[in-house]
């Protein structure tokens, strides 16, 4: 719920800077100056405290699924707001909370290891530079892809921050001296930042704001999921019926997740701008046009 009330304002604050290049550091020099976006901030980090106490106590494969509720809250909050009920949003939160609920229930995701050693995730290193190189290399190709880039990085990132914090909140136990010696709150301090620039970026950008959405979304929990089954041996339900069924219930998650990216703040925030835009382009013209008419 606190991440979702933040998001809402996160994204309109970035609005009210102007665009930087992508990984642009500029970018927060602009926006600590938005005293809207420094309170969304302030509650994206108490979010994440109460992200980093759930995993502390539950598996990868647990938390991260729930966290698709941040998009839930944001836009049932938003509609709230508006004393607007909208079915299709009703839809899109019942859809992406059976998906969950689906996969958690069929799942059932058992606790794993907790450390990992760095020369074991040294695939998991090569593997995430190249994607995320990959997206940015599309991001400044090609325009109209470049929002979407940009979210999948951000998703990418996420992802394996999250895997990152379940390790370091697993090395608290070990003490201080334990944690600044294992190589996990080092590699969460550069992958953290950059998806969260990236996320920053993604946001900023003028079209295609409800795929960039669901692409950060849905992304993060798959890619925990992943992770979680590939180097923390998290388990899940094994039988051909369980596999069948969880693929099923992530496909629902995301499908309402889609439908709630389409009417989250952000975006139907930027279709009202667009209209407004569109309707005072079209108001000189069609002036003109009775003028030249008459």
């Amino acid at each position: 719920m606190v991440l979702g009330a933040s998001s809402v304002a996160e994204q309109r604050g970035t609005k009210r800077v102007r665009a930087r290049r992508a990984l642009s550091p500029k970018i927060l020099l602009d926006l600590v100056r938005q005293p809207l976006w420094v309170l969304a901030i302030g509650g994206s980090v108490v979010g994440f405290a109460l992200q980093v106490v759930a995993l502390r106590y539950g598996p990868l494969a647990l938390v991260e699924p729930l966290l698709v509720c941040d998009l839930v809250f944001a836009v049932v909050i938003t509609s709230f707001l508006r004393r607007r009920f909208d079915p299709v949003i009703f839809a899109g939160v019942v859809g992406t909370a059976a998906g969950v609920t689906g996969f958690l229930v069929i799942g059932r995701p058992s606790s794993g290891v907790s450390t990992v050693s760095f020369y074991v995730v040294l695939p998991l290193a090569a593997g995430l530079v190249a994607c995320i190189a990959g997206c940015l290399a599309v991001a400044k190709r090609s325009n109209d892809l470049r929002p979407l880039a940009l979210a999948l990085a951000c998703g990418i990132c996420y992802g394996t921050s999250a895997f990152l914090v379940k390790l370091v909140v697993s090395d608290v136990r070990g003490g201080l001296p334990h944690v600044l010696t294992d190589w996990p709150i080092y590699a969460l301090a550069v992958v953290g930042p950059a998806g969260f620039v990236l996320n920053q970026d993604a946001f900023q950008q003028g079209t295609l704001l409800a795929p960039v959405l669901a692409i950060i979304t849905a992304c993060d929990p798959i890619i925990s999921i992943a992770l979680a089954y590939l180097w923390l041996k998290e388990r899940l339900s094994s039988s051909p019926a369980g596999i069948a069924g969880e693929i099923i219930s992530l496909l629902v998650m995301v499908t309402g997740i889609v439908v709630l990216a389409h009417h989250s703040p952000m975006v139907v925030k930027k279709l009202q701008e667009g209209k407004a835009t569109k309707a005072a382009r079209a108001g000189p013209s069609e002036q003109a046009r009775r003028t030249h008419k008459n």
